[in-house]
């Protein structure tokens, strides 16, 4: 490879600068026993085996899939697990918008900018399955247990229970992407298509740019978010199915912990109460970081994904439910997501 292709082929974001960042920036976990730490990752490794077994009796899916422990990590290992996971997912499409000689300055800029979110995020995610992390970027089912340790603690329930609780909504997410073969490829040419249409606003010059700008502002308070304001119609057909598809996944995973919960996790009621309350709580400035994350979003998508999930289930039952996973064409929109008994038409007559 020469070294103009090597220049226009740096990525716009030093992904190792904000690993690097990030885990030097995340604070540490709660002060604990080594003998109970040692227990929570235990029980956390050996629960997701256990959680997912109980979502494929509920949901049917991946039946002939093993059985797998999840990866339990600290907070810096979070965060370098999340960079590397970005890292593969972004790579296909934000290369080639950066080069030149400022590009390594950019990039690294960059690195550090998305480090310091990842550190705020790193002390709050309590899991996560990351369909591009992992060995050879194949998916990673992660566990952060200082944070699930302090939020039980905090909430005041049984922790085997929330444990396994939590492993629940994991577990749901991978086999979400383990089960249905087409959607960690779907999901991924969607997120190429909106970054490389956002990484081109550069080309568009800064008149259009700010212009956009300014009727985003003027906007502001309508219901939606300056990014997605900021979007052109074609970027915003991208982001609206990317946004139902998580709203799906989302929704889905909460739905399936708590359908199976009261079989398994006998204080299910009371962590959901509590975990609820906890998802909206913190201070001013603990609001207004997660408002500007996009984290209060985050949460409606949580809401408004498990009411489509009860109401196609009600409908149609779980069988008719996973005629979302079928293909691309299957999946609900937004207006639908909003409006169940559409899909339930659309897809069921």
């Amino acid at each position: 490879m020469s070294q103009e292709t090597e220049t226009r082929y740096r990525p716009m974001v030093d992904w190792d600068r904000a690993a690097g960042t990030g885990a030097a920036l995340v604070r540490g976990g709660p002060r604990i026993a080594r003998d109970e730490a040692e227990r929570a990752v235990t029980d956390l490794r050996e629960l997701t085996a256990e959680a997912e077994g109980h979502v494929r009796e509920l949901t049917g899916l991946g039946q002939d899939l093993p059985l797998l422990p999840g990866t339990v990590v600290d907070r810096p290992g979070w965060v370098r697990s999340a960079a590397s996971g970005l890292g593969a997912l972004t790579g296909r499409a934000l290369p080639a918008a950066q080069g030149g000689p400022l590009g390594p300055i950019l990039a690294s800029g960059a690195g550090v900018q998305t480090g310091v979110v990842l550190s705020f995020l790193a002390s709050r995610v309590l899991g996560q399955y990351d369909p591009f992390g992992g060995p050879e970027n194949r998916g990673e089912l992660l566990l952060v247990a200082p944070n699930v340790v302090a939020a039980e603690r905090a909430m005041k329930v049984p922790d085997k229970d929330f444990r396994l609780w939590v492993c629940l909504h994991e577990c749901t997410h991978r086999l979400q992407f383990t089960a249905v073969p087409w959607l960690r490829d779907y999901f991924a040419d969607e997120v190429e298509r909106l970054v490389s249409g956002i990484a081109g606003q550069s080309d568009e010059g800064l008149t259009e740019l700010f212009g956009r700008l300014t009727d985003a502002v003027k906007q502001r308070g309508k219901g939606a978010g300056i990014a997605e304001l900021l979007q052109s119609p074609k970027e915003r057909a991208v982001f609206d199915r990317l946004l139902a598809l998580s709203t799906l996944l989302e929704g889905h995973a909460d739905y399936v912990m708590d359908a199976v919960g009261p079989q398994v996790v006998p204080s299910v009621e009371q962590i959901r109460a509590k975990f609820s309350a906890r998802r909206r709580g913190g201070g001013l400035f603990d609001r207004l970081l997660r408002a500007l994350l996009g984290l209060d979003a985050k949460i409606r998508q949580y809401e408004e994904g498990a009411k489509f999930t009860r109401h196609v289930v009600d409908a149609v039952g779980m069988a008719g439910f996973n005629a979302v996973w079928r293909s691309p064409n299957t999946l609900p929109t937004r207006a639908e997501i909003a409006d169940p008994a559409t899909w339930v038409r659309r897809l069921h007559g």
